[in-house]
């Protein structure tokens, strides 16, 4: 049994603090609770400063978002303000994959960790559990006489489960013979890019939940009429499975800060971010929300200002740009990076000019920040083998192309403390700003347009190549009213083009569009480029040989 660490406050405390009210919030298990958010005024305009954090294009180790997003938290908190964060729920999938888990690190987590990293409340399973539920019945409509007239080859909708599995890319139902269902070809993704999971982290109450089940398509009639889950008259049961998965998730950081842990929604194939329900608690509570978007501003960040703020319609004051010079080392051209494979060791050693020639990342990042009209403060990870020469060098950037300040933060060794500095610099770039973003593209603009605009403003692409299939499938959306949702691109993280080899800051190259899913519950486009899975695999040394459970009950290897 995980057990809460002593040094934790008791969440009931933490949720009093926050000014919650003790019949809205739930104890659930050790070190989490759940908040029922309907003493949140709807529409109510919040006073708090609202924080989104980002980052460069990563290493496969990552450069830190989470633990900047816990120790700026509670930097603030030493200020004397009232601050929260605001997290997605680690996917399984990493967790046994690379990472071994995404609670932060160091003296920068949230606790306790082994809680955060493994089921939390159920949300994901939930989600899985909704999701494959239309799935069934699809394929129990199709077996008994198939009266919706469900063309199968036009089925769309496929099965989930919340762990990387490449076997499950493709798959075929129903073998066996008449007694097993009728054979057809189908797929397996991971859960947390499930259209539920983004309906989850988008709808603000049940009622809105509900809608947007009702209106997810899974595929066409012979005749090419859209079919929708309230068809088959399963969207009910479907919201009754996610009823206490729409609540909010109550943890808090190794130093009390408090932290609500919400939705799950993948940041390279979903749109990455925690769920707004729980920044609206958030923000009715706190002088200071901080929110982390997945991946680097070209994925997570993007996406949070494209479809989160316009659904929630509220918007940062300030954006905070997570760097380190491992991952500054990388795009200057040291080492061999292998997705799945320990960093190369010279990674870890400081190289003042690899620093420099691998700034054009972080600049770029800079400017597409910027250019939602935020103001941008970059916080430098500090990590083992950093330079004050290379400090200065990023510094230097960061100043001459826009940045308000550039911070070095020890927040993974210092807790709070080693944030404080950070923290000033984000009040200040905050208070000071007279600017209010903006979204990239309009609502308005043709499907086509609105990638071409994300390809070429935020990727550096010269221009968009489409495949038939994503083509036809524009075809079908021209006209209707999902011509004017906003674009969910799924590519890779690990560069800002389509391309994991393209490092530091490419341009002019061709974006290929490969398929374009219409998410009509999510209300927004799917379009998958390059050779992004829906499904991940697991890498060559799983994280999952090192995390076990000790003779007295302990989860061991949880990171």
């Amino acid at each position: 049994m995980s057990t809460v660490p002593s040094s934790l406050c008791d969440l009931s405390e933490v949720a009093h603090a926050l000014g919650i009210p003790g019949s809205h919030f739930h104890p659930y298990g050790p070190g989490r609770g759940k908040i029922d958010p309907s003493f949140v005024v709807p529409g109510a305009k919040s006073k708090a400063r609202y924080i989104l954090v980002s980052g460069m294009t990563p290493t496969p180790a990552g450069e830190g978002k989470t633990t900047t997003s816990v120790g700026l938290a509670m930097g603030l908190s030493r200020l004397g303000l009232k601050a929260v964060v605001t997290l997605r729920q680690p996917s399984m999938g990493p967790v046994f994959g690379i990472k071994g888990g995404g609670a932060g690190g160091g003296r920068s987590t949230i606790e306790p960790s082994s809680v955060l990293n493994l089921h939390l409340t159920g949300d994901i399973h939930a989600v899985a559990a909704a999701h494959n539920l239309l799935a069934a019945a699809i394929d129990n409509s199709l077996y008994h006489g198939n009266p919706l007239e469900i063309d199968p080859l036009s089925v769309t909708w496929s099965r989930v489960v919340d762990i990387n599995d490449r076997a499950l890319r493709r798959i075929v139902l129903g073998l066996g013979g008449p007694g097993f269902g009728i054979p057809r070809e189908s797929r397996f993704e991971i859960a947390v890019a499930s259209e539920i999971m983004a309906i989850l982290a988008l709808s603000r109450s049940w009622e809105e939940l509900g809608t947007r089940l009702s209106a997810i398509t899974f595929g066409r009639n012979r005749d090419g009429r859209l079919l929708r889950a309230s068809d088959l008259g399963v969207n009910g049961a479907m919201a009754a499975l996610l009823r206490e998965a729409l609540w909010p998730n109550l943890m808090q950081t190794q130093e009390g800060t408090p932290a609500i842990i919400h939705g799950s929604p993948f940041a390279n194939i979903a749109h990455g971010n925690s769920s707004i329900l729980g920044d609206l608690v958030a923000l009715g509570t706190a002088d200071a929300v901080v929110t982390e978007a997945g991946f680097g501003s070209d994925l997570g960040g993007e996406k949070f200002f494209d479809i989160k703020c316009r659904v929630s319609g509220q918007g940062p004051d300030v954006a905070v740009l997570v760097v380190t010079t491992r991952g500054l080392r990388m795009h200057g051209g040291v080492g061999r990076v292998r997705s799945g494979r320990s960093l190369p060791p010279e990674l870890n050693l400081s190289n003042p000019g690899a620093v420099r020639s691998g700034l054009a990342n972080m600049e770029r990042h800079i400017a597409i920040l910027k250019g939602f009209g935020i103001p941008v403060v970059v916080a430098i990870n500090s990590l083992e083998g950093d330079s004050p020469e290379e400090y200065a060098a990023i510094k230097e950037a960061a100043k001459r192309v826009g940045a308000s300040q550039a911070v070095v933060s020890t927040h993974f060794k210092e807790g709070g403390k080693g944030a404080e500095s950070l923290a000033r610099a984000v009040l200040d770039a905050a208070d000071s700003s007279t600017s209010s973003w903006s979204p990239l593209y309009e609502l308005t603009d043709a499907p086509e347009k609105k990638v071409e605009t994300i390809a070429t403003r935020v990727y550096g692409a010269g221009s968009v190549s489409w495949s038939e299939s994503a083509r036809e499938e524009l075809g079908r959306i021209a006209g209707t009213p999902a011509a004017e949702f906003p674009v969910c691109i799924a590519k890779t993280w690990a560069s800002l083009s389509h391309d994991p080899k393209m490092l530091g800051a490419p341009s002019g190259y061709v974006f290929p569009v490969r398929e374009v899913r219409l998410l009509s519950g999510a209300e927004f486009l799917l379009v998958i480029a390059g050779e992004t899975q829906t499904m991940p695999g697991l890498p060559r040394d799983p994280a999952f040989k090192r995390i076990g459970l000790s003779h007295s009950g302990v989860i061991e290897g949880i990171v």
